[in-house]
C-alpha cells in the first residue's frame, strides 16, 4: 500500500514545486515589500505609543475598531451632534434674519444706525470679562477717543507700500524699537541687532517666530524634519504653527509648580529639534516659566528659544521697576532668540496689534517671503498678511506715546495690586484653591470639593465671562484695568456662586458644565477634536 502511494506523493510534490517555482520571482519582489510595510506599521505604532503613551494608543485603536461596528459610528455622530447643538443653542436663534446677500439699494449713512442697534446686543463686558478689554480706569474714555481718532486718521494706509505711506512705516519701526527697549535690548532696535515687526496678534507673532526658527535652523544645521518642544501650558498657537509648517510637536508636562520642566524638555531634544518654548507668563495660570534654565538648554544645544510675552510684555518690565520679584524673562537671557508681545493687551493699543522680535537680523530674514518669478513683478512681504491696516499701527503708536513710561507704571501698579487682592480673596474661600503661584495678573482656581465648571455657570448667569481650563479642571480671570474698581464685587459673586453649588450640586439649566465635564472624561481626544471642529464648522 505504502509503495503505491509514495510515487504519487512524490509526483504531487514535484508538481507543487513546479507550480510554486513559477511565482518565485513575484515572491522575491513581494516578500521584501511586505516585510518593509510590516516594519513601517510596527515603527509607526511604536512612535504613536511613544508620543501618546500606551493607554492613549490602546484607546484610539479600540475606538477605531468600535466605530467599524455597523450602526455604532452613526450613533456616536448623532450624540456628538447633540453636544454641538447644545454649544450653539444660543447662537443659532440669533442668526435668524442675518443677511445673506447685498441689499439692492445701498443704505448709505443709514447703516450706522443699524450698527448702533447691533452694538447694543453685545454683552455688558465692562469689568465683567476675563482679559478681553484691557483699557479702563477714569481716563479710559479719553484713551478710547484718542485711539479711535488716530486709527481714523490713517484708515486708508497700508505699510505694504513703503514708498507711499512713509508715516506708518515709521510708526511701526518706532513701536518695534520702543518694545525692544523694554524687553532687554541694550541698543536701539532700528539700528542695532534686535529687530522685529508688527503683526495682527499674538498668534501671528508666534506663527512667524516658529516659521523663522524652522527655516533658520534648516539653514544653520540642515534640519529637514523639524521638531519643537513646548510645555503643556504653552499657547495653542504652537499647535497651529506645527500643523501649518509641518513641524513635529512634543508637548511636555509641567512641573508641580505648573512651570515648564526644563529637565523633562531636555529629554526630548534630539538632532531634529529646532525650537523650545517658554512663557512669561503662561496663559492658563499666570506662572512665569524658568526662562534662564531654558536659555541654558537652548544655548548648549544650539537651538532656538522663543519666549511668549504676549501677556507679560507690557507688565513685567514695569512690575520689576515697581519692586515685584520678577525673574529674568527677556533678551537679557542668553539663548532667547525670539519674543512675542501683544500691544493690544496691556499695551492698551487697538485690537489687532502685536510684536514679534528677534535677537538679530540673521534670524528675522527667514520670516520674509520674497518672490522673483511672478509676472506681477518682484514681491516681498515681512509678515503672513500682505496688505496690513496702517490704522492699527498708528493706533498702537499713539497709545504708547500718549501713556509713556509713567502711564504704564501707574497702570501696572493698579492691576498688580488688584490681582493680589483677588488672590487673597480666593484663598479665603475654603472650597477653592489657587493653581500654582501667579506671577502676574492671571488668577486660576479650582476645587476638589465642588464642580468648578458649575461655579463658572453660576458666575456666567451673573454676567461674568471667565475662562474654563483643564488639567486640572479650573477657571481663571485675567485682571485688567476694567477690574480694578470691582474686585470686591467679583469676590462676593464668586463666594455666593460657590455656596450655591455646594448647597445645590448639579448642572445649571442652560449651563455648559456638563459639556466641559464630559469632554474632560472622554478618553478618545480625537473625538473631542472632531467635536470642536464640528462646532466651529457650524458656527462660521
Amino acid at each position: 500500500m505504502e509503495s503505491s502511494i509514495l510515487p504519487a506523493v512524490i509526483r504531487l510534490r514535484a508538481s507543487a514545486n513546479s507550480f510554486l517555482s513559477q511565482f518565485e520571482p513575484l515572491v522575491l519582489v513581494v516578500a521584501p515589500l511586505v516585510s518593509f510595510l510590516v516594519a513601517q506599521i510596527v515603527q509607526s505604532l511604536i512612535q504613536v505609543v511613544h508620543e501618546k503613551g500606551l493607554k492613549a494608543t490602546l484607546i484610539v485603536c479600540f475606538m477605531t475598531c468600535v466605530k467599524l461596528v455597523p450602526g455604532v459610528k452613526r450613533y456616536i455622530d448623532a450624540e456628538k451632534q447633540k453636544v454641538v447643538d447644545k454649544l450653539q443653542s444660543s447662537g443659532k436663534s440669533k442668526r435668524d434674519g442675518w443677511r445673506t446677500e447685498l441689499p439692492s439699494t445701498g443704505l448709505g449713512s443709514g447703516v450706522l444706525e443699524q450698527m448702533k442697534n447691533e452694538k447694543q446686543k453685545d454683552a455688558a463686558w465692562q469689568g465683567k470679562c476675563s482679559g478681553t478689554v484691557y483699557i479702563g480706569g477714569n481716563e479710559s474714555e479719553g484713551h478710547f477717543s484718542l485711539i479711535n481718532e488716530a486709527c481714523s486718521m490713517f484708515a486708508h494706509t497700508n505699510p505694504l507700500h513703503l514708498d507711499v505711506f512713509k508715516s506708518v512705516v515709521r510708526f511701526e519701526a518706532e513701536v518695534v524699537g520702543m518694545t525692544a527697549a523694554l524687553l532687554g535690548s541694550k541698543e536701539k532696535a532700528c539700528g542695532g541687532q534686535i529687530c522685529g515687526n508688527m503683526t495682527s496678534g499674538g498668534t501671528e507673532s508666534i506663527l512667524l517666530a516658529v516659521k523663522s526658527s524652522r527655516d533658520y535652523m534648516k539653514a544653520k544645521k540642515n534640519i529637514t524634519c523639524p521638531e519643537m518642544i513646548i510645555p503643556e501650558s504653552a499657547h495653542s498657537a504652537y499647535d497651529k504653527a506645527a500643523q501649518y509648517f509641518k513641524i513635529k510637536l512634543w508637548r511636555v508636562p509641567v512641573n508641580k509648580e505648573f512651570q515648564a520642566d526644563a529637565k523633562a524638555i531636555k529629554k526630548y531634544i534630539n538632532k531634529n529639534t529646532v525650537l523650545i518654548v517658554g512663557s512669561a507668563p503662561g496663559f492658563p495660570h499666570g506662572v512665569i516659566d524658568p526662562i534662564e534654565e531654558l536659555g541654558e538648554l537652548a544655548s548648549s544645544y544650539g537651538i532656538c528659544l522663543h519666549v511668549d510675552l504676549c501677556l507679560g510684555g507690557f507688565v513685567l518690565p514695569f512690575a520689576r521697576k515697581l519692586g515685584y520679584p520678577i525673574p529674568p524673562f527677556d533678551f537679557s537671557v542668553q539663548g532667547v532668540t525670539s519674543i512675542s508681545a501683544d500691544v493690544h493687551k496691556y499695551g492698551l493699543a487697538p485690537k489687532g496689534t502685536s510684536i514679534v522680535l528677534y535677537r538679530n537680523h540673521e534670524i528675522r530674514k527667514h520670516q520674509f517671503v520674497a518672490v522673483t518669478e511672478w509676472s506681477g513683478g518682484l514681491y516681498v512681504s515681512p509678515t503672513i498678511a500682505g496688505s496690513r491696516p496702517g490704522s492699527l499701527i498708528a493706533g498702537a503708536w499713539a497709545a504708547m506715546l500718549s501713556l509713556g513710561q509713567e502711564g504704564y507704571l501707574e497702570h501696572t501698579r493698579e492691576i498688580m495690586e488688584a490681582s493680589k487682592r483677588l488672590q487673597k480673596g480666593v484663598k479665603e474661600i475654603p472650597e477653592l484653591f489657587i493653581i500654582g503661584r501667579p506671577d502676574m495678573t492671571i488668577v486660576a482656581f479650582g476645587s476638589i470639593v465642588i464642580d468648578i465648571f458649575e461655579v463658572n455657570d453660576i458666575l456666567s448667569s451673573k454676567g461674568w465671562h471667565l475662562n474654563p481650563l483643564q488639567r486640572p479642571n479650573s477657571i481663571h480671570i485675567c485682571v485688567t484695568l476694567q477690574h480694578v474698581p470691582i474686585v470686591d464685587d467679583f469676590l462676593k459673586d464668586l463666594k455666593d456662586s460657590v455656596q450655591t453649588v455646594k448647597e445645590n450640586p448639579g448642572p445649571v439649566s442652560g449651563g455648559l458644565a456638563p459639556i466641559y465635564g464630559a469632554a474632560g472624561k472622554i478618553p478618545d481626544r480625537g473625538m473631542v477634536n472632531e467635536l470642536l471642529v464640528d462646532y466651529m464648522d457650524n458656527a462660521c
